[in-house]
């Protein structure tokens, strides 16, 4: 992640919302006297914000993460899509 001051960051607008659209990392704004914030990609921001929520209920979570467990000890299934009209 990439940290940089305010003026730094307005001198370099355009390049730094490429790199972080591009490269799909984070970049941090530091202002003096005021609590950092964070530039991300909206297609990250929206991921996050669906993890976030559905991760939010206590047995959806757990259910997803036995899902991973299951598939990182290779017992996964592989099906095949059903095509709607």
């Amino acid at each position: 992640m990439k940290t940089m001051s305010y003026t730094e960051s307005r001198a370099r607008y355009a390049e730094v919302l490429d790199s972080v659209t591009d490269d799909r990392e984070e970049v941090v704004i530091t202002r003096a006297g005021h609590e950092p914030v964070v530039i991300v990609s909206l297609a990250d921001y929206e991921s996050l914000r669906e993890t976030a929520y559905l991760m939010r209920s206590p047995a959806n979570a757990r259910r997803l993460l036995d899902a991973m467990e299951r598939l990182e000890a290779g017992r996964g299934q592989t099906r095949e899509l059903l095509e709607t009209d």
